[in-house]
């Protein structure tokens, strides 16, 4: 009988492979302009919590069509020789996502290590979702 792997075990093997950055080296590299910072949380996360200003939004479930050039879902804005800083969270599904795409030939990829919720916690300035969303939350869905 196989064992099933651990999840956290997982992202603790894709820190290894990935830039792992504080909220502080996250806004040094958003203000020099020096990286693209991609919020891979459900959008009703961004709604309800707002975002990294700046931040371009990917889900989670749709990265990997969204970076392959070779994909019908590609989108301009991912460039195999650009900087990429990803963040969820809380930090596991972003270094999930980033390993993923170091793993797909994205080499200068990085997340929050602390995700959402760290950036919060350190004061950062966050940017609201809900003003003008064209979003539709339904209590059932």
């Amino acid at each position: 009988m196989s064992t099933v792997k651990k999840a956290w075990d997982l992202v603790d093997e894709a820190k290894k492979d990935i830039d792992n950055l504080t909220a502080e080296q996250v806004k040094a590299e958003l203000d020099a302009g020096t990286a693209t910072v991609v919020d891979i949380r459900d959008f009703r996360e961004l709604y309800l919590k707002g975002k990294v200003p700046g931040a371009f939004h990917a889900d989670r479930g749709m990265l990997e069509f969204w970076i392959d050039p070779q994909s019908e879902y590609y989108r301009e804005v991912f460039k195999p020789e650009q900087r990429y800083i990803l963040y969820c969270a809380g930090g596991g599904r972003s270094a999930l996502a980033a390993k993923a795409m170091k793993d797909m030939g994205y080499q200068n990829v990085g997340h929050l290590e602390s995700g959402f919720g760290g950036w919060a916690a350190a004061g950062l300035p966050v940017e609201d979702c809900k003003e003008g969303s064209k979003w539709i939350l339904r209590s059932d869905a």
